[in-house]
């Protein structure tokens, strides 16, 4: 049976480092209270909207203003999720 060759050697490449990571800075302090706005108004607007508070809702509850208030919370969340 024939013998394999063993392998050749390899060149090795001078190590390089990876570039230093920028810092990034940090949000504004009015970032944080929007996040917050957005979410709170968004719970506001859901809880009037079962309440019977807002205009259209003497009736009965309305999905724009549910959709509405939802809208604004993923708002709130999405920035959150920017937030530094």
């Amino acid at each position: 049976m024939p013998e394999s060759r063993g392998r050749q050697k390899q060149r090795r490449r001078p190590y390089v480092p990876p570039p230093p990571k920028k810092k990034r800075k940090p949000s504004p302090r009015w970032f944080g209270v929007l996040i917050l706005g957005l979410m709170g108004v968004g719970v506001a607007m859901i809880v009037l909207n079962y309440m019977g508070l807002l205009p259209g809702t003497e009736f009965g509850a309305r999905n724009l203003y549910l959709w509405l208030g939802l809208g604004l919370i993923a708002l709130g969340f999405a920035g959150a999720t920017q937030w530094r």
